[in-house]
C-alpha cells in the first residue's frame, strides 16, 4: 500500500461519534490517539465495562453536547504532556480520512486547555500515512 503524506495538522470524521471534519493534531511521539471528553460516566452493560461520556462535535460550539456511549477495551496509564500521570479509557471507534475508513483505539481525556481536541497518534497512523511536519492539511 502507497502511504500518503499528511501534515502535522489535518481534518478527520469519527462517524460513530457524530463528529465531522474535525481539525486534529497529528502526533507521531504519541502512540495512542486521544480525544477531548467531559462527564464520563462508568457502567455496566451485558458483563462487560462501558462509558457514557460527552463530546462537543463542533469545535467552535461548545455549547453544542452529544452523548455517547462505547464500551471500553482498556484502561491506559498515560503520562500527559505536561509529565503528569492520568488513567484513561481506551475505546475503538471507526477514523475516516483521505476517503477510507478503519478502526483505531482512542483513549478519553480532557483536552480542553489544548488548541486541538484530538491527536493522532502512531497506531491509527501505521502503515497509511508519512509525516512532513512542515506541511497542513495535505489531504484537502
Amino acid at each position: 500500500m502507497k502511504k500518503l503524506v499528511i501534515g502535522s495538522l489535518e481534518k478527520c470524521d469519527l462517524p460513530q461519534l457524530g463528529i465531522e471534519e474535525l481539525h486534529i493534531r497529528v502526533d507521531t511521539g504519541a502512540k495512542t490517539s486521544s480525544l477531548h471528553v467531559d462527564n464520563i460516566e462508568e457502567f455496566t452493560k451485558d458483563d462487560a465495562m462501558w462509558i457514557a461520556f460527552d463530546i462537543h462535535p463542533d469545535v467552535y460550539d461548545i455549547d453544542e453536547v452529544i452523548r455517547k456511549k462505547a464500551k471500553v477495551v482498556d484502561i491506559k496509564k498515560v503520562k500527559s504532556s505536561t509529565a503528569t500521570k492520568q488513567r484513561r479509557y481506551v475505546i475503538h471507534t471507526k477514523i475516516t480520512m483521505a476517503n477510507k475508513s478503519w478502526t483505531i483505539r482512542l483513549t478519553l481525556t480532557d483536552r480542553s486547555k489544548m488548541t486541538y481536541r484530538m491527536l493522532l497518534g502512531r497506531e491509527a497512523m501505521k502503515g497509511r500515512f508519512v509525516v512532513d511536519p512542515e506541511c497542513h492539511y495535505r489531504l484537502g
